[in-house]
């Protein structure tokens, strides 16, 4: 039997209904659109990497913006409901434990994307801790992967790691950025940190 009644990440609004209307299988779409109108990170040509990609609303959206002389790696360890353009490679597996040869064929990026959360518990710290474990994960790829100047976009549930996890972006970008877009439903937690223009070198630990 569906919690939906129960559970209200499930209820369908105006995000669900416009995201459907316009061909995205899921609202969080209007979510990156937002921050890309505010920041401006997406543009045609670029490489970009989206981790956690299923369903698909984030890398249907990217692939339309970096444009067919573009290239895109979307992973998870779930299925896409969306196809993409040729442009576009699906990897489904785990992109913390991916063979490095994928995010080496595809980058460096331009941009990394994050939009992962971890299976919610209803424990308050528990899923806290997991989301800074995930965010901190992506970041990790982009330390790694991403090209000098290049933009990050990770979601993470705010609690007491939060400010840690602000810390370790700054360290890694020359700007740093908090959005909460008008898609994020009203009981969530979730915030979007955004670096822009990724350092040559990052700032040492004090």
């Amino acid at each position: 039997m569906s919690n939906t009644k129960n559970n209200p990440y499930k209820k369908p609004d105006k995000f669900t209904d416009a995201a459907k209307k316009a061909g995205f299988p899921a609202r969080s779409v209007f979510k990156l659109e937002e921050i890309d109108r505010r920041t401006r990170i997406l543009r045609k040509g670029q490489r970009v990497v989206d981790l956690g990609a299923a369903p698909g609303s984030w890398a249907k959206f990217v692939a339309e913006k970096i444009g067919e002389k573009g290239k895109l790696l979307a992973i998870d360890r779930q299925e896409l409901r969306t196809a993409l353009p040729p442009w576009c490679r699906f990897v489904m597996a785990d992109c913390f434990a991916l063979d490095g040869a994928h995010y080496t064929e595809f980058g460096p990026f331009d941009v990394v994307l994050s939009d992962m959360a971890p299976n919610t518990t209803g424990n308050r710290f528990t899923d806290q801790t997991r989301s800074t474990e995930l965010f901190l994960h992506a970041l990790e790829v982009a330390k790694v992967h991403g090209a000098p100047g290049s933009s990050f976009v990770g979601k993470i549930f705010m609690g007491e790691d939060f400010p840690a996890a602000r810390a370790e972006v700054r360290k890694l970008y020359e700007q740093e950025r908090l959005i909460r877009p008008e898609g994020t439903r009203q009981i969530s937690y979730e915030i979007f940190v955004i670096g822009l223009r990724k350092r040559a070198e990052p700032v040492p630990a004090t």
